[in-house]
């Protein structure tokens, strides 16, 4: 019997990506990255994203006393036309302020479940050789890691996503 998704924390709803959550994501990032003006952050979020790849796409909001919901983390996952039998996460982010609280674990658990619920048996994303705190974060929740050399004490690619971008590529399989 598999375990029902964590539950958010109190004052913490979940709810689909839509459209209108592309400029505040960006802004977010931006702001959670301490990048606001980065353009590179439209590149890689580009509004196609939150036209054409929502199904599996969350967004978590808090809402404090007094105002309405504000955009906590959000998770941004596709079904690969390519590989049915995978789904992969192309970006996370979780409010630093909220951070530490089980969100992006939840984000991941909830994705796991509806991968599963779509016939997915495996799970991929990517992260940099520098992200430390993502590489665990990923091996904490079962994703191996996968390269083909040493590139700043990791295993990862080199040139993955262009020349001098290189990615450790990170998979888990789906129980």
């Amino acid at each position: 019997m598999m375990n029902s998704p964590p539950a958010l924390p109190a004052g913490f709803t979940s709810r689909p990506l839509r459209e209108s959550d592309h400029l505040p994501v960006i802004a977010a990032v931006g702001e959670w990255w301490g990048t606001p003006q980065a353009p590179e952050l439209g590149l890689l979020l580009p509004r196609l994203f939150f036209q054409h790849f929502t199904v599996l796409s969350e967004v978590v909001e808090v809402t404090n006393e007094g105002s309405g919901p504000h955009l906590a983390a959000f998770l941004i996952a596709f079904h690969s036309a390519t590989h049915p039998d995978r789904v992969y996460i192309h970006f996370v982010g979780v409010d630093p302020q909220w951070r530490g609280r089980g969100i992006a674990a939840g984000l991941y658990e909830r994705l796991f479940s509806a991968a599963r619920g779509i016939g997915c048996t495996r799970v991929d994303a990517i992260t940099s050789p520098a992200n430390r705190g993502s590489q665990a974060f990923h091996e904490a929740l079962g994703f191996t890691t996968h390269g083909d050399q040493q590139i700043e004490g990791v295993t990862a690619y080199a040139d993955y996503d262009g020349p001098g971008h290189a990615r450790v590529a990170l998979m888990r399989t789906l129980d």
